[in-house]
């Protein structure tokens, strides 16, 4: 099939769009190549960033201008020519012009139109879509550089290198705190330990309900402000083994009886929080994000620091 040619306005659109994926990864290597710590740096590539990315949207205006102006310049000559060959050639001439004009778009229909199936129809939208898409990941992303999510991930990633960790991402799917710890248990060299996500919820849940008297005291019921009563924590129970109901502390503290290993969650702007010290072991480490998603609380996993000139390649 032949390829439909691009438009102007579609070949600038897409040079802009790659332009910015040119900035964004230009952003991420100026980050990548300054120490966390080192904030007077990292104020002046905030600074920078800034200039950076206003000089691209104003390129980005302009050549629109002038893609804009280029256009109505064209649009008028033609007009211009066809009321010349009006003057001079009268309605003869237009006549022509006009049947000329008619048979050529004519023809385009019948090159463009047919050649195109429903499917390559559904692939082509999707992919216009998903350009999209993309396209606004990376605005977003940029406008949220001083967000709060961002700076949640600055310090995240700060306290992390000092351990020579990263953040792995997780789902954002309701069992992400189980996601994370499945995650932390493959990493170990120990099979035994490996747990999917469903077993660890169905084990949280059943050691839950034999140590009730452990965990009752914690649980109360929002209406009332009382304590659960049995009912009460059996349906507790049953969503932290049945349904994607978010696990929290309490969750974290029947996992580290279940699992004979203690638990450090790693957050922003508080210590870690540890659990089950008791336990000699390398802990699971997980990271608590509060401004992850829209939702807001989110668990994710960790990882070996990588290095960043090498990061792309892995």
């Amino acid at each position: 099939m032949e390829e439909i040619e691009e438009t102007p306005e579609e070949h600038l659109a897409k040079q802009h769009r790659k332009e910015k994926k040119d900035m964004q990864a230009q952003i991420q290597s100026m980050k990548n190549a300054i120490p966390k710590n080192d904030k007077k740096r990292r104020k002046q590539m905030t600074e920078e960033i800034a200039k950076i990315e206003a000089d691209l949207n104003n390129k980005h205006e302009e050549e629109l201008s002038q893609l804009k102006s280029s256009t109505d310049t064209k649009v008028e000559e033609v007009l211009n020519g066809v009321e010349t060959m009006k003057m001079e050639g009268g309605k003869e001439a237009e006549a022509e012009a006009a049947a000329a004009a008619a048979e050529e778009e004519e023809e385009e229909e019948e090159v463009t139109q047919p050649r195109l199936t429903k499917a390559q129809k559904r692939r082509d939208k999707k992919a216009a879509q998903e350009k999209e898409r993309e396209s606004r990941i990376a605005e977003a992303e940029v406008l949220n550089l001083q967000g709060v999510r961002h700076q949640e991930g600055l310090k995240l990633a700060q306290k992390l290198a000092t351990k020579q960790l990263q953040i792995k991402e997780i789902s954002s799917d309701g069992h992400c705190m189980y996601r994370a710890i499945e995650d932390q248990l493959a990493q170990r060299t120990k099979p035994e330990l490996t747990m999917s996500m469903k077993e660890l919820r169905s084990r949280t849940a059943e050691f839950m309900r034999g140590h009730a008297d452990d965990f009752l005291p914690f649980l109360t019921n929002s209406n009332t402000g009382d304590m659960y009563t049995t009912d009460e924590f059996e349906k507790y129970c049953s969503d932290v083994e049945h349904t994607a109901a978010w696990g929290g502390q309490l969750e974290l503290r029947a996992l580290t009886q279940v699992l004979l290993l203690p638990m450090e969650v790693i957050q922003a702007d508080s210590p870690p929080i540890k659990i089950g010290e008791e336990f000699d072991s390398e802990p699971v480490t997980l990271i608590y994000m509060r401004h992850a998603y829209g939702l807001g609380e989110h668990y994710n996993s960790v990882e070996q620091l990588k290095d960043p000139a090498n990061a792309e390649d892995s």
